[in-house]
């Protein structure tokens, strides 16, 4: 009888079979460990695509370096934009644990299409070389184009299921008004990075060295196995899973409802007391898990949302898109206020995407050898800003957070929204350095008599680890903005749209991706002349890649100022841990 009494129920969350989870069986960072080994050999199967599919696209495949890359970046932002679509089908409708696993199944089809292609030659178009000016190569096209775009973007739309339901799963494995859970969660934001780093590793070492020596086909089958044992690891945590309730309705329909009632009561007259606004009655409704925020003075124009026409108002009966509640007005405003915030992060993924592209190109002009005997692959330069983080986020966990935390309060150590802040300097940073190396290899070319090289065969005399600052620096930044994201989305969002709202670090970066697209195109048009733009053709060492990484960096430094005067005026949603001081931290606690 005294062990049943200390049975812990968790409120809103079940187990596999529907039952009310218990604190004790269900959750906890034993069960996030598994989610995040699922990140990290997801990870392990697909960042080596993000950094060496273009070598891929372009030797194999045979399209133009900035071809490739757009190709590249299309893919990617595909996948990060399709996150949204299945963060509406994890929160609405399939859940968040069945769409993790359909969505890694897909994920497997895909690598395993993208190996039985690189396996069969009649399945790519004729071997030749591409940096051979006298050729004349024949990119890939017809039915093994179809095969070849089919395995990407089933890959990607496995990958965008992944990205938009594991985080806020693995969050789910806490519970928020738990202080300690409250902190075990900070740390599942920070783990999860370490684990796409863990993850990178191999892919990036092992993985990369395998395509590059032992043959695609051999690459993308390390990759699906890797995927494979993922989701075996992954459908192992089923019987300890804390599962998020389907919602049954969809909460973005709730936040469109208050838009549309707002626009519908334009012309109505705000109450001067708050109090006269739509809310259910808390005390009547008891009964109902219900969420009730106070109203906060912003975005008044939504109040009108909220706005009683008379006394048929206050019946059960109002029609959703005429009336809507205060905490459903609130909610609305919270995610309209997130909305700068996100859109000054996309500029950071535009520079992501030049280091998995033109610094691999970079790289592969360059002398990759590290010893007499052994050569590092342009494509696992990205290596040594991961192994550093390997290092430093264990350590920003367990000493700067808890030290920080003692003189803020916040369990976070700094607020979301400065340490996004920091990640976006230092990316500017990033893109300046990025074409200071640039100005040095394009020298080193020159003085050797070597600008029309051919890559690999005749590397010019200069260490590709000089690339090595930009991907340092950038790494850092990492650290800073994308896991600083996704904690303030999934913090600050409303209950029922967790998923979705971790989306929008993987919608910001899907528009990086492709404004890194469109910005090539247009930089190549208005640089255009006899030469064909600043990144036309396939010998970068005649292009002019250091003055676009320098356009770069000054947008970035454009975009952090937006985003201090953005951030400045940002409000925290009603009882955040960011709006707690230190005194206050304590008396909780107490």
């Amino acid at each position: 009888m005294e062990m049943e009494t200390k049975v812990e129920f968790v409120e809103g969350k079940v187990d596999w079979k529907g039952r009310t989870a218990v604190k004790q069986k269900h959750g906890g960072m034993r069960t996030a460990v598994l989610i995040l080994a699922t990140f990290g050999f997801e990870n392990m199967a697909t960042l080596a695509l993000a950094v060496n599919l273009v070598t891929y696209f372009n030797g194999v495949m045979h399209f133009e370096v900035s071809d490739a890359a757009n190709h590249l970046t299309n893919f990617a932002g595909t996948g990060y934009m399709l996150s949204i679509v299945m963060a509406v089908l994890a929160d609405t409708f399939f859940g968040r644990f069945k769409t993790l696993l359909i969505s890694a199944c897909l994920e497997f089809v895909g690598l395993a299409l993208l190996t039985v292609q690189a396996h069969y030659p009649k399945l790519q178009p004729p071997v030749c070389n591409v940096f051979d000016p006298t050729a004349s190569c024949k990119k890939v096209s017809g039915g093994n184009a179809a095969l070849l775009f089919t395995a990407l973007y089933v890959l990607a739309a496995g990958s965008a299921g992944v990205k938009a339901a594991l985080p806020s799963h693995g969050a789910d494995q806490f519970e928020e008004k738990d202080p300690k859970e409250a902190k075990q969660m900070s740390s599942f934001f920070n783990l999860l990075l370490l684990a796409v780093c863990l993850g990178g590793v191999v892919s990036l070492t092992l993985i990369v060295w395998i395509q590059d020596n032992r043959g695609w086909d051999w690459g993308f089958g390390i990759s699906t196995i890797a995927m494979f044992l993922g989701v075996i690891v992954f459908f192992s945590g089923l019987p300890m899973y804390r599962i998020q309730p389907i919602q049954g309705s969809s909460a973005l329909i709730e936040i469109i409802q208050v838009y549309v009632a707002a626009i519908r009561n334009r012309n109505l007259t705000l109450p001067s007391d708050p109090a006269d606004l739509y809310e259910i009655n808390a005390d009547k409704e008891a009964s109902v898990e219900e969420e009730f925020l106070p109203h906060r003075p912003i975005f008044g124009f939504l109040d009108k949302a909220a706005v009683k026409r008379g006394q048929t108002d206050n019946l059960e009966s109002v029609n959703p898109w005429k009336l809507c509640r205060v905490t459903q007005v609130e909610n609305a405003k919270i995610l309209l206020g997130m909305v700068p915030i996100f859109l000054c992060t996309i500029i950071m993924t535009l520079c992501l995407a030049q280091l998995q592209t033109f610094s691999i190109q970079q790289g592969v002009t360059m002398d990759t050898s590290v010893t007499k005997h052994f050569k590092i692959p342009p494509a696992s330069l990205p290596i040594i800003p991961i192994m550093f983080l390997v290092i430093i986020i264990p350590v920003y966990d367990r000493v700067f957070v808890p030290l920080a935390s003692k003189f803020t309060g916040i369990p976070s150590g700094i607020t979301h929204l400065q340490r996004i802040g920091v990640g976006l300097v230092l990316s500017c940073v990033s893109m300046g350095v990025a074409g200071i190396m640039e100005v040095k290899r394009k020298d080193v070319a020159r003085d050797h008599n070597m600008l029309d090289a051919i890559p690999v065969l005749q590397p010019l005399p200069i260490s590709t680890f000089w690339l090595s600052f930009q991907y340092f620096i950038f790494g850092i930044a990492d650290m800073f903005t994308y896991v600083g994201l996704l904690e303030f989305f999934y913090s600050e969002a409303p209950k029922a749209l967790k998923s979705i709202s971790t989306c929008f670090l993987w919608s910001s970066m899907a528009l990086g991706y492709y404004f890194s697209t469109v910005l090539v195109k247009i930089v190549n048009a208005a640089t255009g002349g006899s030469n064909g733009g600043w990144l036309a053709g396939n010998n970068i060492n005649r292009n002019h890649l250091n003055l676009f990484y320098w356009l770069l960096s000054g947008l970035s430094l454009l975009n952090f100022f937006i985003y201090l005067f953005v951030s400045r005026r940002y409000k925290y949603r009603p009882g955040s841990l960011m709006l707690l001081s230190k005194e206050d931290k304590e008396e909780d606690e107490l």
